[in-house]
């Protein structure tokens, strides 16, 4: 590999950028493949189609040929999920979540809640979660889920969400409760087409009550969002 495209390879991995090492086997051709920063570099064409491929690759991390001659080395980004809300279903669903390999941060601007000795070992961020999101905007592999029920912190946390190419946002709360907060963002200026990216109530409907019931309800969700599972409203 030429050194300025392994240096380039390196910082990209090293910022946790989605990027796909692509090798023409029959000849000494290589390119990287960055969707998230203007698509191919390098020596190596490639056609729309390959293109697409090989971000449906990237999109689950898997490697493989791409036709005969062209082998594709998938360097995804982890999946993540962003939850805002200390909230007593967060206590169930963080942990489950890493269970199920996601990277979990929690955003929650209240101390008193997002504190250790509740989420033991976990990513916490005390901040507003607009503000944090502006910092560290979610990406493409990252699922970003409302707990509170407060608008206050709910709201700014979906308005940044939308804002971002995550794969999926959901908010907890009823179906009445939602359309508040619609009329809400409309008002705020989020379009229509943005808005119906929002799923809630979050969760799949399994019928349980329970806290730990209503977060493998959540994670169920987000887990069939990043297979590609359309969503079924309630």
């Amino acid at each position: 590999m030429r050194p300025l495209l392994f240096q380039r390879l390196q910082d990209l991995r090293r910022r946790r950028v989605p990027v796909a090492l692509i090798t023409d086997l029959a000849g000494d051709g290589q390119a990287l493949f960055v969707p998230d920063e203007g698509g191919v570099e390098g020596a190596l064409p490639l056609s729309a189609e390959q293109q697409g491929k090989i971000a449906a690759m990237l999109r689950q991390s898997a490697s493989g040929l791409l036709d005969d001659t062209v082998f594709v080395r998938a360097y995804g980004a982890p999946w993540s999920l962003v939850l805002v809300g200390a909230v007593h279903i967060a206590q169930f669903l963080a942990p489950m979540a890493r269970l199920a390999g996601f990277d979990v941060t929690l955003i929650d601007p209240r101390r008193a809640f997002a504190s250790d000795h509740r989420f033991p070992g976990l990513h916490l961020v005390v901040g507003w979660p607009d503000e944090v999101m502006a910092e560290t905007p979610p990406g493409r592999q990252s699922a970003v889920v409302t707990l509170t029920h407060d608008p206050k912190i709910d709201d700014p946390a979906l308005s940044a969400a939308l804002r971002s190419p995550a794969f999926f946002i959901g908010a907890l709360g009823s179906s009445r409760t939602h359309a508040k907060r619609i009329e809400r963002l409309r008002a705020g200026g989020a379009a229509p087409a943005d808005l119906a990216r929002i799923a809630a109530p979050v969760g799949l409907d399994l019928g349980g009550r329970a806290p730990a019931e209503i977060a493998v309800a959540v994670l169920a969700e987000v887990i069939g969002a990043r297979y590609g599972r359309q969503r079924v409203p309630r």
